[in-house]
């Protein structure tokens, strides 16, 4: 009987990487639509400073974050997953930000550790609309020496890093201060 199960089981584990592309597509249901904008355009940017972060990530909302292109603008990175507690509190504190900041601060999120999917779904539940970048092996979080989530990398116009904020931003009075001190922009 043993027997019997063990090779019913092979039987099916080896049929289960059968059927087309579309087929797998459809089981794992459908993209989530959000609202999420692109990553701004890099092209025809300046290379960051020596030293800068050299990674890029594709964007959940289209286009490429190239960390090895100086933003051009003070930018904050805002390191999220969906199953952080503390992502998920903070996130609104970000996308108030985004909002308030126009052109003096850029804002971006950058989805760690985390699946494509978990991600987009989140940020469509959430009702966020600044860019997110995809890292879902948490590269950018290892180039830091960083453990955990989540984690807030505020960045000069030229690419340095200033200052890594680490764990939950609690406040938007005080995200506008730590903008304020490391990257001097006062909103």
């Amino acid at each position: 009987m043993i027997r019997f199960i063990v090779l019913a089981a092979a039987v099916l584990l080896s049929l289960a990487g059968c059927g087309s592309e579309g087929d797998r597509e459809a089981l794992a249901g459908p993209a989530v639509e959000t609202d999420l904008s692109p990553c701004p355009d890099q092209s025809g940017g300046e290379p960051a400073v020596e030293g800068a972060l050299k990674l890029s990530f594709d964007c959940l909302g289209g286009g490429r974050l190239d960390l090895a292109q100086a933003p051009g603008v003070p930018t904050v990175l805002n390191l999220w997953a969906s199953w952080c507690p503390p992502c998920r509190a903070e996130l609104p504190l970000f996308e108030q930000l985004s909002d308030a900041a126009a052109d003096q601060v850029r804002v971006l999120g950058v989805v760690s550790h985390e699946g494509v999917e978990q991600g987009t779904s989140f940020a469509a539940d959430a009702g966020l609309t600044f860019p997110s970048a995809f890292d879902g092996d948490g590269e950018l979080a290892a180039e830091l020496g960083l453990r955990g989530l989540p984690h807030s990398v505020f960045l000069s116009a030229d690419g340095t890093v200033v200052h890594v904020e680490q764990g939950e931003i609690s406040s938007y009075d005080e995200l506008r201060g730590l903008v304020a001190e490391h990257l001097g922009v006062r909103l």
